[in-house]
């Protein structure tokens, strides 16, 4: 039972929930960026709700199916397409043993979530089907997926879920152009400026290309000023620079105060550019959604409310396993 893949799109990779506990030893969790997303596909098919998928971004592949299987689309409105005719997404769909599914580029939101009745069948590294690119771990060949690659599906649920089956609209995520990010002030925001602290939160930032799994560059945005100091033994000469330490998932940090980088799954557990501030878990996914050139504003919370963040995003995990059962 296998998927061959025909063309890879764009920056397609085998992801799960993640591989977690290995932080502390420099091996990031990876896993799906939209989590939310990434459940919601696998529990339209009745699939493990961790099972792995297939993060599609902003161009997704060309599949050949050579075993007749249930899938399921949800996150990016990246319209699939089956043996050329346009199907719907957030939706229950039949593959037929030889059938070809492909995508239409994103027209909203920036990754897909394709999961496959049984779930991508790879060897867990450490835990985790998720790819990581960068070490080379987990998913098909600890790589992105290329033209010829074939990926085996694990066995299906027992009981399919029913073809045409959705996800309610109420339970369908937003995929705005531009949004604005809670986030909890980092532990060296006190080295900003003052009149630096408060323009970065004013201003509209926009997504540069040069991001991915690994980080989000942010641009547009005024420059920040650091506070003038003698360098500690060892940190570097640049303003942002610290005595290395950890970085959180979510994490921001500006070298030389010129772009914002906001860290994401991929990134390295720590460095030694100074963190102003961190998004709160719940909001990670909306930045997963952003296409390049669309626009980010901050608001800093305390931590009751990204608490309090955290458990309604919970709640709405739980309102879909009980919408989709």
């Amino acid at each position: 039972m296998h998927i061959k893949v025909i063309k890879p799109g764009l920056a397609t990779s085998v992801q799960d929930a993640g591989r977690n506990g290995y932080y502390h030893l420099g091996i990031p969790p990876s896993g799906a960026l939209d989590q939310y997303s990434f459940r919601a596909a696998n529990l339209l098919l009745g699939n493990a709700e961790t099972a792995a998928v297939l993060e599609c971004t902003l161009l997704g592949p060309q599949l050949q199916f050579n075993v007749a299987c249930q899938i399921a689309i949800c996150g990016a409105t990246m319209q699939p397409r089956i043996n050329g005719q346009p199907q719907p997404a957030h939706q229950v769909l039949s593959i037929a043993t030889g059938d070809t599914l492909d995508f239409l580029p994103a027209a909203a939101g920036m990754r897909a979530y394709l999961a496959v009745s049984g779930g991508i069948d790879l060897a867990e590294v450490l835990g985790s089907r998720s790819t990581y690119a960068l070490g080379s771990l987990g998913g098909y060949q600890g790589r992105r997926l290329q033209a010829g690659d074939m990926l085996t599906l694990g066995a299906a649920p027992s009981t399919a879920a029913p073809v045409g089956r959705s996800l309610p609209t109420a339970l369908q995520r937003s995929l705005p152009s531009k949004t604005t990010v809670r986030v909890l002030p980092g532990l060296y925001a006190h080295r900003l400026r003052p009149e630096s602290a408060t323009r970065f939160y004013q201003e509209q930032w926009s997504v540069s290309s040069e991001s991915d799994r690994t980080g989000y560059r942010l641009k547009g945005g005024t420059p920040l000023q650091f506070q003038p100091r003698e360098a500690p033994f060892g940190a570097g000469a640049d303003p942002s620079n610290i005595v290395d330490a950890g970085y959180p998932i979510g994490s921001i940090q500006v070298p030389a105060g010129k772009e914002p980088i906001i860290l994401l799954r991929d990134a390295v557990s720590g460095g030694g550019y100074a963190m102003i501030a961190t998004v709160i878990s719940a909001d990670l996914d909306v930045v997963a959604q952003l296409q390049p050139n669309q626009g980010i504003t901050f608001a800093a919370v305390d931590m009751q409310q990204a608490l309090q963040a955290r458990q309604h995003y919970q709640a709405d995990l739980q309102q879909l396993r009980q919408a989709l059962g």
